[in-house]
């Protein structure tokens, strides 16, 4: 399994990257025959029995690379079919196409039966450089190459994806594996990434870190950062030093979500949990986990005399948005500071959107949108630009879930989580997460190192349940032994990564 880097990257720092490397006197053909060379040494790798190749060509450095791959398929002896777009614009990539020719491949100007058989088409159309919806003849050439009946390689990144968002606004391409180059591009990672990506694989192309000399954009959560930020315990340890957590939530049918926030917090290591919730649902809870402690709340009444009790507070799973509901949440709104706030929290919270100082928020799309006044289709055409909006709005630590979580401070820290399924889809999850990071946040951890190791925990156990049973079916409950496996060795996470650490 290949190893990818923690630093992400927009497309701007990755041409700032690769215009520094210029400077130093590295030619841009060295660089687009690396790319080539590594495309193509993927390519054999992967599909070693294939004959026939097609690379779809744009007419930018993207195309180049294609060319490269195209010269050095043909000298290795395969059939190639190069299909251009438009003429090359630059003279490495014009220089790269001559050689492909002489090598024999055979290259065809774009038409609409252009694409004929083959053993792997490469797309090598679109790269970085865009920045919206592909227009005609793209999206004509997109549809042609997802129809194809072989498995697709592209290069640096699928046409169509954003490089710097992950949105996908118009036609996009389905890959099986992306190679990509210089720098990790976030927009791979979430969003419409990892629906289109496939396999990622990298390399920098001999660029070193020595010219990467700006901050990267975004780190992607590892097993070695959860590992770094976990408290450690000595033989003394008592439970007093693992914290008290207190779940509000539970109204009247939504005992289920209080319940997992509160078991999810006790397998990921708070000392103890209680759960304040109405008085319909002391029963439920209470016969889930003997564990939990459940207090029974009428009314704010009832719960001002927990608060200062606690070492963190989550509000939210199963608060409802009824008198109940929002009297409570006004009440720790007033009179404490809550560790975490979901689920209709977040919805009530939306209605005045007041900071909450040191809170973590974890909306999904939906709700990221109500909280910044948006339509679901603006938070997911710019998910980077959205969690950085919300957490610097309500001064907080925001997760925005989905695929590829993000998860943001107000000092503008960003980190992506890669790990999770679409299983995951499925009632109770966010409950489980809330536990989780509540838990984490009990335990001493800051805003920022809960709400990253919470989420990639969260996530990693998921994976870890579908690598056994598929992702079809997946419960929320499914997570539980495996969030206490990955509280004590996060290590044990690796063997199912998608790309590696």
């Amino acid at each position: 399994m290949s190893s990818l880097p923690a630093k992400l990257y927009t497309a701007e720092q990755v041409r700032r990257i690769e215009q520094r490397v210029l400077s130093t006197g590295t030619a841009a053909g060295t660089l687009m025959h690396r790319a080539g060379l590594h495309a193509y040494r993927i390519l054999r790798g992967r599909w070693p029995k294939a004959r026939r190749i097609s690379i779809v060509c744009g007419p930018g450095n993207n195309g180049g690379d294609g060319y490269v791959m195209g010269a050095l398929a043909a000298k290795g002896g395969l059939e190639v079919q190069l299909v251009q777009q438009a003429e090359p614009r630059s003279a490495d990539a014009r220089a790269a196409l001559t050689e492909a020719r002489e090598a024999g491949a055979e290259l065809i100007p774009y038409h609409a039966d252009a694409l004929g058989d083959t053993d792997v088409v490469v797309d090598a159309l679109l790269g970085i450089g865009l920045s919206g919806e592909p227009r005609a003849p793209f999206t004509e050439i997109i549809a042609k190459m997802n129809a194809i009946d072989a498995p697709c390689l592209c290069v640096d990144i699928p046409s169509g994806l954003l490089a710097d968002s992950g949105a996908a606004p118009g036609s996009l391409i389905k890959a099986n594996v992306t190679v990509t180059f210089i720098g990790l591009k976030i927009g791979l990672f979430t969003g419409r990434g990892p629906d289109c990506a496939g396999e990622i694989l990298f390399d920098d192309l001999g660029v070193g870190e020595s010219v990467r000399i700006e901050p990267h954009f975004a780190t992607r959560l590892s097993s070695r950062w959860v590992r770094a930020v976990l408290p450690l315990r000595e033989a003394s340890f008592h439970k007093g030093q693992s914290g008290h957590l207190l779940v509000v939530g539970g109204g009247p049918g939504m005992a289920g979500a209080a319940w997992l926030a509160g078991a999810a917090a006790l397998r990921c290591g708070a000392g103890r949990v209680t759960i304040a919730c109405h008085p319909t649902s002391v029963a439920a809870i209470a016969a889930g986990s003997p564990e939990l402690m459940v207090h029974s709340v009428s009314g704010p009444a009832d719960l001002t005399g927990l608060l200062d009790q606690m070492d963190a507070i989550v509000v939210g799973p199963g608060l409802g948005r009824d008198s109940w509901g929002t009297a409570l949440l006004a009440l720790i709104l007033d009179k404490a500071d809550p560790s975490l706030l979901d689920a209709d929290a977040l919805n009530l919270l939306s209605l005045d959107r007041q900071p909450v100082p040191g809170a973590v928020v974890t909306p999904h799309p939906a709700e990221a949108a109500r909280l910044l006044g948006q339509s679901t289709k603006n938070v997911s055409s710019d998910r980077p630009g959205a969690v950085r909006a919300i957490s610097k709005a309500l001064d907080a630590v925001c997760v925005l879930k989905g695929s590829g979580t993000l998860v943001c401070s107000d000092e503008d820290a960003l980190l992506l989580c890669d790990r999770g399924n679409p299983g995951m889809a499925s009632a109770g999850m966010g409950d489980l997460l809330s536990g989780v990071i509540g838990s984490l946040r009990a335990q001493g951890l800051s805003p920022l190192q809960a709400a990253g190791a919470g989420t990639w925990i969260h996530s990693a156990a998921a994976d870890l349940v579908a690598r056994a049973d598929g992702t079809v079916g997946l419960i929320a409950g499914d997570l539980m032994p495996y969030l206490r496996l990955l509280r004590n060795y996060p290590e044990k996470a690796d063997e199912v990564s998608r790309h590696g650490l």
